[in-house]
């Protein structure tokens, strides 16, 4: 059974990848695009190996692709764009990788700020970024404060970010409300829990994408998933391009989303 479910995912995306882009955005209803597009950018590394060049080589190229992406996020209307850049678990990795991925996060704001700025798009960063290299919280601070009243996109980056540690801070601020008699834990429900997260204020990504091939979540915004619609590709992150992108919100418009219940 779950052979057949993989070949017929496989057989749709085969399908899908045949179109054009200018086929595909005539496809796509501009008035029923998703509010919120959160992406795992996964392969960077594999990218890399498969070509003989260093794993860092792969995050360079990612880059890139984080860029036309935003940029087709921003024209299309999408109003929040996350993306997985660092996780806590990304710690564990050799020392040289995770400063070549600080130095390429620094790089990206300095070169792409003015830019995105230009182009109303507001950079916002969740995650525990207090644990971050000096040089990257100045960074992101700088960003967030000249791009705070843009409109246009908001660009979540989640760095040194991870799901259970997000909702173990969001525990430990709500258990120190009640502590300090602001609140009874009777009161606590879901709408209090969402707006002691990183993303509070946000309304919760429609729809993950995940290049790379992979299965899983990683860790990553483990309690806005609940209801989002996933679109895997093998297509790894530096090869990721507008045309994906569409893809995957075409594939998006095509699902019936019944939270729960029923439509007929």
């Amino acid at each position: 059974m779950l052979e057949n479910i993989l070949g017929i995912i496989k057989g749709k995306r085969q399908r899908e990848s045949t179109l054009t882009e200018e086929e595909i955005i005539k496809k796509v209803d501009h008035q029923k695009l998703p509010k919120h597009i959160a992406i795992i950018m996964d392969g960077n590394g594999r990218w890399a190996l498969k070509r003989g060049m260093p794993r860092g080589a792969g995050h360079r190229a990612g880059v890139e692709s984080l860029r036309q992406v935003v940029n087709a996020c921003a024209n299309l209307g999408i109003e929040y764009l996350t993306v997985y850049a660092f996780s806590t678990e990304n710690w564990k990795r050799p020392k040289e990788e995770i400063n070549i991925l600080m130095d390429l996060l620094v790089e990206y704001i300095n070169k792409e700020i003015n830019e995105l700025h230009e182009k109303n798009i507001r950079v916002n960063s969740i995650g525990r970024t207090d644990e971050l290299p000096l040089s990257a919280q100045k960074a992101l601070v700088k960003a967030e404060e000249l791009t705070k009243k843009n409109t246009t996109l908001t660009l979540n980056l989640a760095l040194n970010y991870g799901g259970r540690s997000e909702i173990v801070d969001a525990v430990q601020k709500i258990s120190q409300k009640v502590l300090d008699g602001e609140m009874k834990v009777v009161n606590i429900d879901e709408n209090i829990i969402s707006a002691n997260l990183y993303t509070a204020g946000f309304p919760d990504p429609e729809l993950v994408i995940r290049p790379s091939g992979e299965y899983r979540l990683s860790n990553y915004l483990l309690w806005q998933v609940a209801y989002s619609e996933f679109w895997i590709t093998p297509v790894f992150w530096p090869d990721f391009r507008k045309i994906h992108l569409l893809e995957a919100i075409l594939s998006f418009q095509s699902r019936k989303r019944r939270f729960g219940g029923l439509k007929y």
